[in-house]
């Protein structure tokens, strides 16, 4: 169940309306590093929760209601981007090379098919695709999905933070960036604390059906015989202690692809 106030969870406010940042604004709604993408993902990691782990569902489905307040500021900013720039302001702006051709690309599509507002699309007019959305049922491997999603939406918001020099959207940015702080540490707690014995993920699998002679070694696929380079990941105890890294200057090698012969009904002909 969800319930709406009509309150945003920020304040979005706009003292200098430009609707070309509102075109990069929709990178971080329905961009892949946007708060669509994030909202979906911890509601869909939630719904694979089990009964008996009810206190990670509540902490999922609470953080995925919070971007969804997210996607509605965004989409208020843009809306308030959108209502119009002053000339001198917007050749201000082309002064700026990388800006100048943003700008000469335009988002047509926020005027004629939204009215001036926002989409659920990222900032060069592509549907937000689920595809996105990481929910394995794994929980530990969703926590390291979602530290990514954090750190790529992170990114994001520090990026859009400095092509504003509105205070208004600045502030609002400065918040988002301060909730992907909270989140990529909430993730982490919930691996390191929760899910000490959790690597190689699944941990659930036999690590003995693993062939041992390569479940910790670096593997070199540069031609011809290569010295170890004596780095972290190719000497000493790997991460999660139970294996101890080596290095493999040359690939197994396992024969030619062969194929068996082609299935006539679908028609792949080889000249």
């Amino acid at each position: 169940m969800f319930h709406h106030s009509e309150e945003l969870q920020y304040e979005v406010r706009v003292e200098e309306p430009d609707p070309e940042f509102a075109k990069m604004l929709q990178q971080a709604i329905g961009g892949v590093e946007g708060e669509m993408r994030v909202a979906l993902q911890y509601m869909f990691q939630a719904f694979a929760v089990p009964a008996e782990k009810s206190e990670f569902r509540m902490m999922l489905m609470e953080t995925a209601a919070e971007e969804l307040g997210h996607i509605e500021m965004l989409a208020t900013a843009v809306a308030k981007n959108l209502q119009g720039a002053p000339e001198k302001d917007r050749e201000r702006a082309r002064q700026n090379s990388v800006i100048a051709a943003m700008m000469d690309s335009g988002q047509p599509r926020q005027a004629l098919s939204a009215g001036l507002h926002a989409m659920p699309v990222d900032s060069n007019g592509v549907p937000f695709s689920g595809n996105f959305v990481v929910a394995s049922g794994n929980m530990a491997a969703d926590m390291y999905a979602n530290v990514m999603a954090e750190s790529t939406g992170r990114l994001l918001a520090t990026r859009l933070w400095e092509m504003t020099d509105d205070p208004g959207m600045k502030d609002m940015l400065s918040y988002l960036i301060a909730r992907d702080t909270m989140h990529q540490n909430q993730w982490r707690v919930v691996l390191e604390e929760c899910f000490e014995d959790h690597m190689p993920i699944p941990g659930s699998f036999p690590q003995e059906e693993e062939n041992q002679k390569f479940n910790y070694e670096f593997m070199s696929t540069v031609c011809g015989d290569r010295d170890d380079p004596e780095q972290p990941w190719t000497q000493g105890e790997s991460p999660d202690g139970k294996g101890e890294f080596s290095f493999l200057s040359d690939q197994p090698g396992g024969g030619k692809a062969d194929l068996e012969t082609v299935i006539e009904e679908m028609h792949n002909e080889v000249n």
